[in-house]
């Protein structure tokens, strides 16, 4: 039961970084949360998460704060990539 867990997590996480990446590698954090799917604090527990570990940056303008991947956050998006293959290729 706990590896269904972290696969959610880990799932999650990937969404996250994924809207990310497919908005130009820059989104408000509003447009972000919504299109998570997630409630304002599940998204805010996984949006620190991923600041903590170096995933996103937060940057701040005129027209507000603005999240974008770091080189560590493309990273993650690679290698989950390449495990889920690995996973299908074997039928695991």
């Amino acid at each position: 039961m706990e590896k269904k867990t972290k696969r959610g997590k880990l799932e999650i996480m990937r969404d996250i970084l994924k809207i990310i990446r497919e908005n130009k590698n820059l989104i408000k954090t509003t447009p972000l949360l919504r299109k998570s799917n997630l409630s304002s604090l599940r998204f805010q527990e996984y949006f620190s998460e991923l600041k903590e570990k170096g995933f996103i940056r937060e940057t701040e303008d005129k027209t507000g704060r603005s999240v974008s991947l770091t080189d560590k956050g493309f990273r993650f998006l690679e290698r989950y990539q390449a495990i889920i293959s690995f996973i299908d290729e074997f039928e695991l």
